[in-house]
């Protein structure tokens, strides 16, 4: 039965609001780790190579990317919920693995937990969002859930470092954690509600579709991966955006400790780029409404390789704050326009598996932005990883620019 069902953010504030929420319990889960791993892998387990410090976020990225291409499949067969709820109980263990952890290998193995929780949980919020506001406000649905999910990244970041700074890193910054992972939990079983009919009443009336309506999973695949030219664009830029930041994960806070900078100030440098990231989006996901996704997602990856850049040529707390505040914001015109296009572009019926697709391209750039910098890093030194990312991302915006066709809805 579709005729109680109403699109529109209006009509279902109490379910969006909610999943906000949810998302940000699982944005907070990873934010923990943005300013103390890196340093956890030096201070306490002696570990010097830059590749081996950067295996967590390989795992992670690898087993994220995984997760979110079956989380869509499974989306679509299974159910929004379903997917929500495994992905936090796969989640809870985390944080307890990461406090007990007598060696770096168990945080490797925490990672790939982490990676499937968010994978699991955040590709469900995304889906279930999207289905609940329908064409018109994709890319504003898509700006809240992502600023949701980053400010808490940010503030969680930030709290890691003064927890860190003030008592340990372990246990008390992942005893935070265990709060999160268990109120998500709750949350997502009691009050979150199934949205999938969302989808099939909008699958009766969509007005622009890449392919068949009825769809195989590899032909999903290939056309969100290489076939159709725009979500080509939108993978590889969702690819080299998370490239990006799987190096500014990894590779900053031992670049700012080189200075000599405080773990509470690492922390506060690490928190302003999720900061600006994920209130950006509140503005620049209903911009891209209006204006359309490609000058966004063009534009936003040239300033992420010009905040990069900046990074190289300072090392005043200023000069690396305004780095990390450039990064953000082209990451915050990037991120929500990514998945606002896959959204106009996919049909409704085999969309969250499109998402899927395009998020196993995405979150695989944390294992290509871990490789890289961690091979060049230990190769040539840290600072020719930071240029070669830089170099990489604007490139990515010159692919966009070339192979991308507009996909604004307009309704």
């Amino acid at each position: 039965m579709t005729e109680d069902i109403k699109h529109g953010l209006a009509q279902n504030w109490k379910q969006f609001t909610l999943l906000v929420v949810v998302n940000a319990f699982v944005g907070g889960m990873v934010g923990l780790e943005r300013a103390v791993l890196p340093v956890l892998a030096e201070t306490e387990f002696g570990i010097a190579s830059k590749l081996a410090i950067l295996s967590f976020i390989a795992s992670f990225g690898l087993a994220k990317a995984l997760s979110n291409l079956m989380a869509g499949r499974w989306a679509d067969k299974y159910g929004r919920k379903k997917v929500l709820m495994l992905g936090w109980l796969l989640g809870i263990p985390v944080p307890l693995l990461i406090m007990w952890a007598p060696s770096w290998a168990w945080i490797v193995a925490a990672n790939v937990l982490l990676g499937m929780n968010q994978g699991l949980a955040w590709s469900s919020t995304v889906v279930m969002k999207i289905d609940l506001v329908g064409p018109k406000q994709r890319g504003l649905a898509m700006g809240l859930n992502e600023s949701a999910g980053y400010v808490a990244v940010s503030l969680a970041a930030l709290a890691s470092g003064y927890l860190a700074a003030t008592y340990a890193i372990r246990p008390h910054v992942f005893l935070v954690g265990l709060a999160l992972a268990i109120l998500g939990t709750l949350l997502s079983l009691i009050f979150v509600r199934e949205t999938k009919r969302f989808a099939e009443l909008e699958a009766s009336n969509h007005p622009q579709a890449a392919g068949p309506q009825k769809a195989t999973f590899k032909q999903i695949f290939w056309l969100t991966s290489w076939k159709d030219e725009t979500l080509f664009s939108v993978s590889q830029a969702g690819l080299v955006n998370n490239m990006n930041d799987g190096m500014v994960w990894g590779l900053f806070p031992i670049y700012f400790a080189a200075f000599g900078y405080s773990l509470s100030e690492i922390g506060l440098l690490a928190s302003l780029y999720p900061a600006v990231w994920g209130l950006g989006q509140l503005a620049t996901g209903a911009m891209s409404d209006r204006i359309g996704r490609k000058p966004m997602i063009v534009s936003g990856m040239l300033i992420q390789s010009a905040g990069i850049l900046v990074a190289l040529l300072n090392t005043s707390f200023i000069g690396l704050a305004a780095s990390m505040i450039l990064l953000g914001a082209g990451t915050a015109f990037v991120y929500p326009t990514l998945l606002a296009a896959i959204g106009d572009v996919a049909d409704p019926t085999w969309r969250a598996t499109s998402i899927g697709v395009y998020r196993l391209w995405r979150d695989g750039g944390y294992v290509v932005g871990a490789l890289l910098a961690g091979l060049v890093s230990d190769a040539f030194g840290v600072e020719y990883a930071i240029g070669a990312v830089a170099l990489l991302t604007a490139m990515s915006g010159g692919v966009s620019y070339v192979k991308m066709v507009e996909t604004r809805v307009r309704v």
